[in-house]
């Protein structure tokens, strides 16, 4: 039997709220895994629909860039030790330059990044100046460009103090336009807010979409549905699903008798990708 450690506990409580022996019991049955620890809570109807995935566990800032055409856009997150050091002038203000070279050169990862030109040396030479000055490591941890058509637009906005960013590119007729840019913007806030999963349906991978119906099949069970009408209860359970998941079925946060499609739409355009980053939270190493 794999041994469970209060840790493990916590940092399962903390993404499914559910009780700590109920989180203990599941993990032990799960052999230590926590997303199969996760899964066993929700059949029983243990732990709310989604956890608190990605949770900022690191310290420093996410960044991003615009270009004046609105045209081309960058997200970057750029880690250090403390919130001390994340709140200098200085730091924020070597994270603000690195985006520069990503709109401009397009680099393809952090290592080409670091090897690009930056007020007279490289974005190497200037992150370990950093280092220097403030005392503390300091890396590029990853980021993200987007680059729309003649037609499209690109918002971003970051929140809390850089610990949260978001970019939403639209295409329309007339992205000039007041409307449109208002909902780029409102989409980028939204973005931030809810952290869906994909833009529409067929964004969603079908093992998220899979697990989610066995996990819900599991739950009618349980509650003691009747065979006959399991079925049909997922089916409207999943449905809420990717009304929870999905960017264009979600209720507009600024405006919830609307959902994000309906918004968009009214104001002429089309949403056609977005980025989110979270500071410090878990990649998909896949």
């Amino acid at each position: 039997m794999a041994e469970i450690t209060a840790v493990q506990v916590k940092a399962l409580r903390e993404r499914t709220d559910a009780g700590m022996m109920d989180c203990k019991r599941a993990l032990v049955e799960a052999g230590g895994d926590a997303v199969r620890a996760t899964d066993l809570l929700r059949e029983r109807g243990l732990a709310k629909a989604r956890g608190k995935a990605g949770r900022s566990t690191s310290e420093g800032c996410i960044v991003a860039g615009v270009s004046a055409n609105g045209r081309r856009a960058a997200l970057a997150e750029v880690n250090c030790e403390t919130d001390f050091v994340a709140r200098t002038d200085q730091f924020e203000s070597l994270c603000q330059k690195i985006v520069e070279p990503i709109l401009e050169q397009n680099p393809r990862d952090v290592n080409a990044l670091l090897a690009l030109s930056l007020e007279g040396g490289t974005v190497n030479e200037r992150v370990v100046g950093a280092v220097s000055t403030l005392g503390e490591n300091i890396q590029v941890r990853r980021f993200v460009r987007l680059e729309a058509p003649s037609n499209g637009l690109i918002g971003s906005y970051i929140h809390a103090g850089g610990k949260i960013g978001s970019l939403v590119q639209v295409e329309a007729d007339e992205p000039s336009k007041p409307e449109v840019q208002t909902i780029v913007r409102n989409v980028c806030m939204h973005v931030a807010a809810t952290n869906p999963l994909g833009v529409a349906r067929n964004d969603i991978p079908q093992e998220e979409v899979e697990r989610e119906r066995a996990v819900l099949s599991k739950q009618a069970q349980t509650e003691g549905k009747p065979a006959h009408v399991v079925e049909k209860i997922v089916a409207g359970r999943l449905g809420k699903f990717f009304r929870e998941v999905v960017l264009l079925e979600e209720p507009l946060v600024m405006d919830p008798e609307r959902t994000v499609e309906a918004a968009v739409k009214e104001a002429g355009a089309r949403v056609i990708a977005f980025r989110r980053f979270q500071l410090g939270e878990e990649l998909d190493e896949s």
